[in-house]
């Protein structure tokens, strides 16, 4: 789950939809796509294992707030990590590689189990994708995995903002993509635009939240309607 934090709630959004935020950002994307179906197809889904964990929302009792991405238990998190991988390879090998290249730059640098034990199995799912893969599609990887990564930057920051501001820390200095980097602009409230543009034109977005009070109590959901424009 993502958490945006209001004085008297918390605003949800699950993980999968925010990957098909993300997927809608690569969409768009100006630049032709190498592998493009399956480069997409890894973008929409790379968070589609959260869709069981976040069906329900778990509070962390020190914090006293909703369980996000960030402090979700170890355990649980990499499991769901590790069937949402499964899931994508079913459809598409090359996106399962993309996608576990992303999950596995998480863990990078872990000495502690389960995340270990993750990254050397997803090391495992990798190598055994390699064999298979084309000459087209290991050229690609680079690129799609970054453009990935910028993607699911791009929605985190649709998601954690609230509209029309960027407090949240990690983005203040924008997005680098490939030695590039993209400022975020916002027009209005409902009207964002990087600098420079690298989209094909205008798109609309929406973002399904749910809202909690303070008291844990539900208070409803919705939908916040963004447009991003050249």
């Amino acid at each position: 789950m993502i958490v945006r934090d209001r004085p008297d709630s918390f605003v949800l959004v699950e993980q999968h939809q925010h990957g098909l935020i993300s997927g809608e950002f690569a969409r768009h994307w100006g630049a032709e796509l190498p592998v493009r179906e399956a480069a997409l197809y890894a973008i929409a889904n790379h968070d589609i294992g959260w869709r069981e964990l976040d069906a329900t929302v778990s509070w962390n009792e020190e914090s006293g707030r909703p369980y996000s991405f960030l402090d979700y238990p170890a355990g649980p998190k990499l499991r769901a990590y590790a069937n949402g991988l499964d899931l994508v390879q079913a459809q598409s090998p090359y996106a399962a590689y993309l996608c576990s290249m992303h999950y596995g730059s998480f863990v990078r640098d872990a000495r502690e189990e389960p995340a270990v034990s993750f990254r050397d199995a997803e090391v495992g799912r990798r190598r055994g994708i390699e064999a298979g893969l084309s000459e087209e599609e290991m050229q690609s990887v680079e690129y799609n995995f970054r453009l990935l990564q910028l993607c699911d930057d791009l929605s985190l920051f649709v998601c954690l903002n609230e509209p029309g501001r960027n407090d949240y820390p990690h983005y203040r200095d924008g997005f680098g993509f490939m030695g590039a980097r993209f400022e975020p602009v916002w027009e209005d409230e409902r009207t964002l635009r990087l600098e420079p543009n690298p989209f094909s034109g205008d798109f609309g977005i929406e973002v399904p939240y749910r809202l909690f009070g303070l008291d844990r109590q539900p208070l409803g959901s919705g939908h916040l309607e963004l447009r991003v424009t050249c």
